[in-house]
């Protein structure tokens, strides 16, 4: 869009383009500005005297290059966006609709409908195929708060602590003081990770089991986390309760799925030889059966009787009773 407007000698169109050009976090200097836009210098500052007279906040450093930033004002101003941008936004809010947050459903909803109503006809096009084309499924888990999801990013941003009540899978209630660390979602569900300031040690805590959440306005501490990679930190707080394994296992396929991870190694007969990366029994199979081909485990033997458990159950719910 910067492009197009940029070359335009009527004055509206280039105030769509510098206010498109100051949408972007950074700050520009005037003689940049003036080059983008084909103009002068002073063109520029009295282009940006009537963005502030329409009620855009536009900040100026002093100096040599008089730089300028769009900062935050009272009301949220007129977004411009290019066609893969307002794209990207319209599924991210079609996916937002079917999220676990309370709430973010009706919202997104409303945002959606303001947006498609002044997408060119060729965006809405291509965003009604690719709605028409996806079957989202529905969400089975408890809905969070996004007054709480909000609320614990601003003391992550700002380096404050906070207090909560938690109640654990028991339903065993406490409360809770701790420093926030990251907000993570996974598995269609959201985790605060934490270093709890009473037990002395990283906790990661499921957000829908939240309650009373405040920020208490005291400085966290900077910490550290004990593994460099935080995924692989969370991923092994999410499964410290359950015992995990790698599988070794061969697939009725020329190679193993992208998704599932691991080390997949090719076969002579034209099937693959899978190794696994550690994971729940549970989900192993899970990955395994909806791959939807014939499938021999060499490893371990509790994925094997795990299947026997899980093939037993199904039988009898079809009603086969030899089984």
């Amino acid at each position: 869009m910067t492009d197009m407007l940029a070359g335009m000698s009527d004055p509206s169109g280039r105030l769509l383009a510098l206010l498109s050009l100051l949408q972007t976090p950074r700050e520009w200097p005037g003689s940049e500005l003036a080059r983008r836009l084909e103009v002068s210098a002073r063109t520029v500052r009295r282009d940006v005297e009537r963005l502030r007279e329409l009620g855009y906040p536009v900040d100026a450093t002093k100096g040599a290059e008089g730089g300028y930033r769009l900062a935050a004002g009272a009301a949220m101003p007129p977004l411009l966006l290019d066609d893969e941008e307002a794209v990207a936004i319209a599924v991210g809010l079609r996916s937002a609709a079917g999220q676990p947050v309370a709430g973010i459903e009706e919202a997104s909803v409303r945002a959606l409908t303001k947006l498609e109503q002044v997408l060119p006809a060729r965006l809405r096009y291509r965003v009604g195929a690719l709605g028409a084309a996806t079957v989202p499924l529905p969400a089975d888990q408890p809905a969070v708060d996004p007054a709480h999801l909000t609320l614990f990013a601003a003391a992550i941003a700002n380096h404050e602590r906070v207090r909560f009540g938690y109640r654990n899978a028991e339903g065993g209630e406490s409360r809770r003081h701790a420093e926030p660390h990251r907000l993570v979602s996974a598995h269609r569900r959201w985790y605060l990770l934490a270093f709890d300031l009473d037990r002395a040690d990283w906790r990661l805590y499921r957000v829908d089991r939240i309650g009373e959440p405040f920020a208490t306005g005291a400085r966290a501490t900077s910490r550290e986390l004990p593994d460099r990679d935080p995924a692989a930190f969370v991923t092994a707080m999410m499964y410290s309760g359950a015992p995990v394994h790698a599988a070794v296992v061969t697939l009725d396929l020329p190679t193993a799925p992208a998704h599932l991870g691991g080390t997949a190694t090719p076969l002579p007969d034209g099937r693959c030889r899978w190794e696994s990366p550690e994971d729940t029994l549970e989900w192993l199979a899970f990955r395994l059966l909806a791959l939807g081909c014939e499938i021999d485990v060499h490893e371990p033997p509790e994925l094997v009787d795990h299947l026997r458990d899980l093939a037993a159950r199904a039988s009898r719910a079809a009603g086969d009773e030899e089984i």
